[in-house]
């Protein structure tokens, strides 16, 4: 009783510390689902109603988020897993809440340096510089992907183009975004924590099936990504944030271990599901000791391989005509790509090019599945080089942040986000999961990697917090 009262007390006492946050979280997370519950309805009807509601609601929304840019990207959580509202693009997949919420974010953004500070504040890092570079790059291609770099081919669509460009804009502003809009650490401890309540929510879901809470999550939302950051933010917190209880970092580590079991033993066939956090996994430990992860690897196949012994036979023999198809699909996409090597043949172009080539002797449309030779394709070498550069900067920023921060989150955050670069660029191999693709993942998986970018750039983040505090 007496240990059952101290904790009550200690959670009383959190709650008034961060009382006025907690409640207008929870206030505008209510406003923006509710809103978008009954917002596609009211599209439906009376044009003129729907314009001017959604008028009223974006200008209520923008006016909370003016005064707490921070605040949307707590919200930015919820709306990207559970929030249904979207436009149609023609492209077969919609405009979802996540992005117009990024476009919102980042236009108040803009407004409030331009208006109300009148000057322009970006944080100096040579992280930022490697994005400017890669989404100028990546508007040249769009640019010079409107001409004719295949003969008897035809282009994609000018929506589907344009779509193409926006993932790589989107994808760098949620990233900008979170850089400069996380002003105080409490904010990315908020968004992290939100991330694994919703993220434990929908495993216990994927547990027990009659619950029916994955009805909830949109499609997208729980793409190869949302596994990945999931499993790299719980496993990290668990075993580095030496602030929280030891019955939160058990329950943390048993939801990276239920998140990682799940997508093993359920998708196994599905190496986009689990082989991106098992290298979050083993990167996040080498971080601490490469002896130990090398230990956890072994011990982690010889388990394996008692229980499921056939499970390699089956995996080789489930993939063997993916991977035969895949290696001939490469071939033609870069052999296409040659066209125009330098800044590749524009968004999503290649795809329309692809039957003027037989693939196994029939000619149809088809994408790479990998997101390292659709950036060939759609950037050319320059883009998969300033890609690289950028993770390289990224990765760089991780590296000397980890003896820099204190205990506790923020360690616990940095090594988690370690794991969880890697564990991205493992999941480009797998397919289109960074930036996706409009003709396979499509922008619904926006709804998955946009929060990848989002915790990418809390990282810079913290970098930027620790600068401002030496200044």
């Amino acid at each position: 009783m007496v240990t059952r009262s101290i904790s009550l007390d200690l959670a009383l006492y959190w709650f008034g510390q961060y009382k006025q946050l907690i409640s207008r979280i929870m206030v505008l997370t209510v406003i923006v689902m509710t809103s978008a519950y009954f917002a596609p309805r009211i599209v439906t009807g009376n044009s003129l109603f729907a314009l001017l509601f959604l008028f009223i609601l974006g200008l209520s929304v923008g006016l909370v988020f003016l005064k707490l840019p921070s605040l949307g990207l707590v919200v930015f959580i919820p709306t990207s897993l559970l929030v249904p509202f979207g436009f149609g693009t023609g492209t077969g997949t919609d405009l979802s809440a996540p992005v117009l919420l990024v476009l919102l974010l980042s236009g108040l953004w803009v407004f409030d340096m331009g208006v109300r500070q009148k000057r322009l504040n970006l944080f100096a890092s040579r992280v930022l510089l490697a994005m400017g570079i890669f989404v100028l790059i990546a508007i040249l291609a769009f640019i010079l992907g409107l001409l004719t770099w295949v003969p008897l081919a035809q282009h994609a669509p000018i929506n589907a183009q344009i779509a193409g460009l926006a993932v790589f804009i989107v994808s760098a502003l949620a990233f900008v975004l979170a850089v400069h809009q996380i002003t105080d650490l409490r904010w990315l401890q908020a968004i992290t924590w939100v991330f694994l309540i919703i993220g434990a929510v929908y495993i216990i879901g994927r547990f027990i099936p009659a619950l029916g809470i994955r009805r909830f999550f949109q499609w997208g939302s729980d793409g190869s990504l949302f596994w990945l950051w999931l499993v790299a933010i719980s496993f990290s917190q668990a075993v580095f944030n030496r602030d929280l209880k030891p019955f939160w970092r058990l329950a943390l580590l048993g939801l990276a271990v239920a998140t990682f079991s799940f997508s093993l033993f359920q998708f196994r066939d599905w190496a986009s599901g689990w082989l991106p956090a098992l290298a979050a996994v083993v990167i996040i430990v080498s971080l601490r000791s490469w002896r130990v992860a090398l230990g956890l690897i072994l011990v982690g196949v010889i388990i394996k391989l008692v229980t499921d012994p056939g499970l390699f036979g089956v995996l080789a023999e489930e993939e063997q005509y993916s991977i035969d198809t895949r290696w001939v699909a490469y071939e033609i996409v870069l052999q296409l790509a040659r066209a125009n090597p330098i800044l590749g043949l524009g968004m999503s172009n290649y795809y329309h090019y692809t039957p003027i080539i037989p693939i196994m002797g029939w000619y149809v449309e088809f994408n790479s599945h990998s997101q390292y030779i659709d950036l060939i394709a759609q950037t050319g070498i320059l883009g998969l080089i300033c890609f690289f550069w950028l993770f390289v900067e990224i990765g760089k920023v991780g590296w000397r942040l980890r003896t820099q921060v204190k205990d506790g989150f923020q360690y616990a955050y940095v090594i988690g986000a370690m794991g969880g670069l890697v564990g991205m660029l493992v999941a480009g191999i797998l397919g289109d999961w960074v930036l996706p693709f409009v003709y396979n993942v499509g922008l619904v998986g926006l709804r998955s990697s946009l929060i990848a970018w989002l915790f990418l750039g809390g990282l810079v983040a913290v970098d930027k917090h620790l600068r401002n505090q030496t200044c």
